[in-house]
């Protein structure tokens, strides 16, 4: 891979020890003639990832999903170094990204591509998001009923909370606790699972990655809709508005090491037994 010359960094003050790392990895960095940029605003100030060759993000799986979208736009790899708590995305521990850090400016490292979502509500500029659009009753007291149509075809009309709409990225988040199915980031698929749906006939549903969704709210007339992109809320629908989901055709890339695995990931982060689940990532 090409060398890093240019690293910004996203640094969340608010994770234990973040702020000590940033700065320890930063002055390396420069000390390796590096050039070095540092937010810790979000969303991201305007042209913080202009001309740079990666970004590494200092934080938990949140503080990357927030740098995700703009990281996307700018076709910035993101290194993901975890101070959170489970590190599906921040893969890299503070040891790691120390010891590695050489290598990785060197250009030693594999790239990782993500598929986002694409969410467009009404006339409203779409949004995106890594791991999942969350559509649901804005008050979270009550049932929803909306009409799901895949392309000009109509799926059925879902009795439930709300449903997930995930990448595969996002399969081990919100999507697995509503009992949805793990999917290989590779997959070039999306997955609609429903919230606690009111038939035992409603299963999630895989669907191709060309595929364009449109969700209705055919709930009372008094039952507004509020909209997540990985957890943060977005413009709700007008009464009458469609709410348009596909995959976006922008990737995310991460900077991982080479030889990554991703169910050694998930081994660890999920603790499913075997003796392979102590295995160190």
């Amino acid at each position: 891979m090409t060398p890093i010359r240019r690293l910004a960094f996203v640094v969340n003050e608010q994770k234990a020890g973040a702020c000590e790392l940033a700065a320890d990895l930063i002055a390396r960095a420069e000390a390796a003639g590096v050039t070095t940029r540092t937010t810790q605003a979000f969303p991201l100030p305007e042209g913080h990832l202009h001309d740079v060759d990666a970004c590494c993000v200092i934080g938990g799986d949140g503080t990357l999903l927030g740098a995700a979208p703009a990281a996307a736009f700018a076709g910035v790899p993101l290194i993901g170094v975890n101070r959170g708590s489970l590190g599906f995305l921040t893969t890299w521990t503070a040891e790691e990204a120390r010891e590695c850090l050489p290598a990785l400016l060197a250009g030693d490292f594999a790239i990782g591509e993500r598929a986002l979502l694409s969410c467009r509500v009404g006339d409203n500029a779409p949004v995106a998001a890594l791991n999942d659009i969350v559509v649901k009753d804005a008050s979270n007291s009550r049932l929803v009923r909306l009409e799901v149509f895949a392309d000009d075809e109509l799926v059925t009309d879902y009795l439930c909370d709300g449903l997930i709409f995930s990448t595969p990225t996002g399969s081990t988040a919100y999507n697995l606790s509503a009992g949805g199915p793990i999917i290989h980031p590779d997959a070039e698929v999306l997955a609609m699972t429903p919230i606690c749906p009111h038939t035992l006939s409603n299963r999630s549903i895989i669907f191709r990655a060309g595929v364009r969704l449109r969700v209705r709210n055919l709930s009372e007339a008094n039952s507004d809709l509020v909209i997540a992109a990985d957890g943060r809320s977005r413009p709700a629908p007008a009464p009458g508005d469609a709410i348009e989901i596909s995959l976006s055709p922008r990737r995310l890339r991460l900077i991982q090491r080479r030889g990554h695995g991703h169910f050694a990931v998930v081994r660890a982060k999920l603790n499913w037994s075997g003796g392979a689940a102590a295995e160190k990532i």
